[in-house]
């Protein structure tokens, strides 16, 4: 068999028996340290993967919120959609127009004389619904409002009732032939 360098080193006499124990406690040492640094590898590994388990919670976290969002925002569109039909009024087919402003441009439904004034004094309010427009009561409009403030086209602020007493333009009659 071979004799290890260390053995050939101290039988030629280059090394002393001192030198050859340092040279192996230095050896053994080093050994240690790249097993402590092994197990501090597999810290880092440990910590990497919690890491990884936190990063993963909070994704799952957010895509949770994200659908739960999505499911309230589709339960507020039900609720809109069936206060819209529960509570709109019926259309006319009259030759009475109402026009109101709808993104930059007039539109027209079809009113009579008391829907148009109840318009105009904000007890009605004009509303999307369908690709179309309904009028329904102010209550109701309000109650839109909460839930999704785009769907309301038109909604005047309620006026109160000049009295004939404090109108200083009661001796004015206004033609009956105007419509504004």
């Amino acid at each position: 068999m071979s004799i290890s360098l260390r053995d050939q080193l101290l039988k030629a006499g280059l090394v002393n028996q001192k030198q050859a124990k340092q040279v192996s406690k230095d050896k053994q040492k080093q050994q240690r340290l790249a097993h402590k640094g092994q197990i501090e590898l597999d810290d880092s590994q440990q910590r990497a993967a919690q890491e990884a388990m936190a990063e993963k919670v909070k994704r799952d976290q957010e895509l949770n919120r994200q659908q739960q969002e999505k499911a309230e925002a589709k339960a507020r569109a039900a609720q809109v959609k069936q206060l819209i039909e529960v509570s709109r009024l019926p259309k006319l087919t009259t030759e009475d127009y109402y026009n109101f402003v709808d993104d930059k441009k007039v539109k027209r439904i079809c009113v009579n004389t008391l829907m148009r004034n109840k318009l105009s004094s904000g007890s009605l309010a004009i509303v999307h619904h369908a690709g179309g427009y309904e009028v329904i009561p102010r209550e109701a409009a309000l109650k839109i409002q909460e839930r999704d403030p785009q769907r309301i086209v038109q909604m005047n602020v309620q006026t109160e009732e000049v009295s004939v007493e404090d109108d200083p333009y009661a001796a004015y009659k206004i033609p009956d032939d105007l419509m504004w």
